[in-house]
């Protein structure tokens, strides 16, 4: 199989993937101080962005994307191994992908890097309404589950008008 081919097959397993993981959601705030409240609805893909909508009790409504801030690693375990042969069954099968047992009895952990993804369970949102924009930043409860763990935050109107909101988890996030 070529390698555009592969490419391409690759970034559809992707997009199916990713289009498999869209949840929705739910939020309610209170203005401090006033009787403002507000009631929001989200919609994630990906588990670290999405789209939210917020409508206020006086019948404003604010819409646009929000985002968890994440950060990617790599782990470089090679400095471990310096001086270590290849054991038994190791080998680089289809497309370089390792299979066997491993390096000279360390099981199937031998050399290798790999990158991984740190979730800040930091949410912001940036929501367009008629009198300008809404930011708000959330925390979540548990970041990897991404809006579905739920959480809490602070909305800022144009006006200045501070929200309290709060998302509560899907049980189905646990």
């Amino acid at each position: 199989m070529s390698s555009r081919i592969m490419k391409g097959a690759v970034a559809s397993l992707i997009a199916i993937a990713m289009a498999g993981c869209t949840t929705t959601g739910i939020g309610t705030g209170q203005a401090v101080g006033q009787n403002l409240g507000a009631q929001f609805t989200w919609t994630e893909n990906g588990g670290t962005r999405g789209m939210m909508t917020a409508q206020l009790s006086d019948g404003t409504v604010y819409q646009g994307p929000f985002f968890q801030i994440t950060s990617e690693g790599r782990m470089d375990y090679d400095p471990l191994w310096n001086g270590w042969g290849g054991g038994f069954g190791w080998g680089h099968g289809w497309g370089g992908h390792r299979f066997g047992f491993g390096w000279g009895g360390w099981g199937p952990w031998g050399p290798y890097d790999d990158t991984f993804t740190q979730y800040s369970g930091q949410v912001l949102a940036n929501l367009q309404g008629p009198q300008g924009f809404m930011r708000c930043h959330f925390s979540l409860m548990r970041p990897t589950g991404g809006m579905a763990s739920g959480g809490l935050g602070q909305c800022q109107l144009p006006s200045g008008t501070i929200i309290n909101a709060q998302f509560p988890p899907h049980p189905s996030s646990w």
